[in-house]
Formats: structure tokens, sequence, C-alpha cells
């Protein structure tokens, strides 16, 4: 090969016989030698992108694999013909400049590290499409392996960093890597956010603690919504108000967040609400007050029980007065009635999932009145739909307790004043 290619890089005695003198011989064929090898530079990358833009474009859209159309939209191939004219040129310059060693190794210096860089290139666009074939699969739904991805793109980088100093410096690379070693305490700093990132996500993936379209709550850095991407030192989460919180990784680990997804994998989502009675509205129940909710076909299995034993006003004869008071279970207060009615009312809902808690119950009395929690959960499990139902269920109770002789506790306002 070395007597083939003389022919075209040592010339310098064809144009001594033409009559050149010769420093100029030297210098025509050190031009031509140039022109020549930035030909073939020339003709190899063409020849390399003619190989991927007609045949294995051609070969990859008749396959059936997605992986290849992965790595063809990374530009993998297309970055790594960029390799060719580089190989060439570094090859080639030996036999220009023959007697030019330190601008032959100069040159040959300066196509090293541009081969470098086009390697972590196109290592790098391949880590990139492995995760978008990986995301092909069935089983990575939800989770992500970007972080690991860009730690490897990462490693590669550094790889490169030290393989370019190595050859700027004309040191080994084993050199370099053990004064490295005595700059731990620093590089830890610069790496902090990547190092706690990977070392989150690692958690994080392990633990089944996130994956994307979880909906997460973090109070603290106000964040309410869908996680849209997981990477070595960002979680990006896309609020409801369309805004996009990023948070590190590390602080998922650190700080504790709500995720909701086994709510949503439940298909039950909780239905927790309180309605504050006024105090001195509570009374038992009349006669009267019986009868007229014996329309409501949610009461009438209670009244029906209680049919028997009230038959009469429990209050006795309003004229006299009784010599003590005593608990009778059959006595009933309208607030019972109303906690009674409520439930009911949340069993028969449509939306509310019956193999799940449904509870009405009073909490501790306060300032506010006495609190009545409504426990439940419906499954529906959309935001919109759900406050629809909720509140549909809300604004009957709100209606439907004046008939229960029971008034909703509210603070006094101007208007009450008047009055």
């Amino acid at each position: 090969m070395n007597h083939k290619l003389k022919f075209f890089f040592d010339l310098k005695e064809v144009f001594q016989n033409w009559g050149l003198s010769t420093q100029q011989s030297n210098t025509l064929n050190i031009v031509i030698g140039f022109l020549v090898i930035l030909l073939l530079a020339y003709l190899s990358d063409i020849f390399v992108k003619w190989i991927i833009k007609i045949v294995l474009v051609r070969l990859v859209a008749k396959t059936k694999t997605v992986w290849d159309d992965i790595l063809l939209e990374k530009r993998v191939f297309d970055r790594l013909s960029h390799l060719a004219p580089a190989i060439v040129l570094w090859y080639s310059a030996e036999y220009v400049l023959a007697g030019y060693e330190k601008t032959g190794n100069v040159i040959q210096v300066l196509l090293t590290l541009y081969m470098i860089i086009v390697s972590a290139m196109v290592v790098s666009s391949f880590m990139k499409g492995l995760n978008d074939i990986y995301q092909t699969f069935p089983n990575s739904a939800g989770k992500s392996i970007k972080g690991y991805i860009q730690i490897v793109i990462l490693i590669v980088y550094c790889i490169a960093i030290i393989l370019i100093i190595s050859v700027i410096t004309g040191s080994s690379p084993k050199a370099l890597l053990t004064g490295l070693g005595a700059a731990t305490a620093i590089l830890m700093l610069i790496f902090k956010d990547a190092i706690l990132g990977l070392v989150a996500g690692i958690q994080l993936s392990a633990n089944d603690m996130l994956r994307i379209g979880d909906r997460i709550t973090l109070p603290e850095y106000k964040t309410d919504g869908n996680v849209t991407e997981i990477s070595l030192t960002t979680v990006k989460v896309m609020n409801f108000d369309n805004t996009v919180s990023t948070i590190p990784p590390y602080k998922l680990i650190s700080e504790s967040f709500i995720n909701w997804r086994t709510m949503v994998e439940s298909g039950g989502r909780r239905f927790n609400k309180y309605i504050n009675i006024d105090v001195r509205t509570v009374a038992f129940a009349k006669p009267e007050l019986l009868n007229r909710l014996k329309k409501f076909s949610y009461l009438k299995t209670i009244l029906q029980e209680l049919q028997a034993d009230v038959g009469v006003d429990p209050a006795h004869d309003p004229g006299k007065e009784r010599p003590e008071i005593v608990f009778d279970r059959t006595r009933v207060t309208n607030l019972l009635l109303f906690r009674k009615y409520t439930e009911s009312l949340l069993r028969h809902h449509p939306l509310i999932r019956k193999d799940m808690t449904i509870a009405v119950y009073q909490r501790q009395p306060g300032e506010t009145g006495i609190p009545v929690e409504l426990l439940a959960y419906s499954s529906e499990i959309d935001w919109k739909l759900y406050e629809d139902m909720q509140g549909e269920i809300l604004d009957h109770l709100y209606a439907v307790i004046q008939e229960f002789d029971l008034k909703i506790f509210q603070r006094p306002t101007g208007d009450d004043f008047r009055k």
C-alpha cells in the first residue's frame, strides 16, 4: 500500500525533471498531496453518506423492526459517517508531510481529537436511541431508564475528555486518572447533582416509588400534577394549572411526597367532606317531623323500625314537667335521621363504590358547630367528573337539610345583624 500511495504523495523528482527547483518541487508536492487527500476524504464522505441515504435508508424501510428506524432517526449512522474522511486524512497525512514531522504530528493530533469527539457523539446518539427502543417494549410503561442512559453518556463524555487531555499533553490516560484521584472532592462537588440524582433514581426505580404518568403532590414546592419526565438531574411535573415544576430526584427521597397512583389503580377516589351543623337546631324528632320524612325513600327502613315506638309524641305531655331525663333509644334526634339519610344517599349513589368504606359520623363539636363527616370512595377518578359528583351530593344535602329542621352553621354577616 505504501508503494502505491507513494506515486501520489512523492512527486518531487517528477517536478524537478520538469525544471523546477528543489524548494518549488517540495512546496508543489505538498500542495498536490493535500489536494489529493482532501479529494479522497471528500469522496469517502460522499460514498459513506450515499450508502447511508440510499442503501441503509431503503433497507431500514423494508424491515419490520423498530430499533433500526429509531437509530436512523437519532442520526447514529449519519454521525458515524463523519469518521470516514477523518480516518482517510489521518492515514494519508504522513505521506504528504513525510519530511515535516512536527506539522504532521499537529495535524494527526487535531484529527485524533476530532475522531474522539465524533465517537463520543455517536455513542451518545446510540444511547438516546436505546432509550427510545426501550420505550417501545410493553413492560416499559411508566418506568424510565433515562437517568441511567444519561449517566452512561456522562461517563462516555468524561472518558472522551480524559482522552483529549491525554492526546494534547502526550501523557497516558492512566496517569491522568491517578491525578484525578487526588481531586475526588472537587469532582464530587462538581458532579454533586448528577451523583445524587443517580442514587435517587436507583432508589425510586428499585422501590417503584415513581413512574412517568403518576400524579404526585409536593405541598412544599406547590406542585400537584402528572410526572412527564424522569431524568438524571430533574423530575418534570406538569401541574394542573399548565405550569411545569422541575424537581431534583434526590428531593423526592429526602422529603415526603404524595403519589396518587394507588388511588388510580384501586379505582376508588376518596370522598371526604364536612357539614357543620348548628348545635341549637338539634332536637328530638317529633311525630310531625317523622311523618314529613316518610316521603324520603332512603329513610323508610329506619322509620319502619321506629314506627311502633314513636307513635306518640316523644315529649309526652308538653304541658307537664317530666320527673327526670333518661336516655331512650326510641327518641331519635333530627341529626341522627339526617346522618342515616346521608349514609343511605351515599350507598345508593351510582358513582360511589359499595365495596369500600361508606360512613357518616360526628366529629368533636367546636366553635363552628357539630362537624358531620362524610367518608366514601368514588368510582370516578377523573378530576372534573369527581368534583362534579361531590358538588352534586353536597348541593343536595345543603338543600334537603331544612327538611330535618336543621341548619348549617355559618358565621353571622352584616345582613344577619340588620335583621
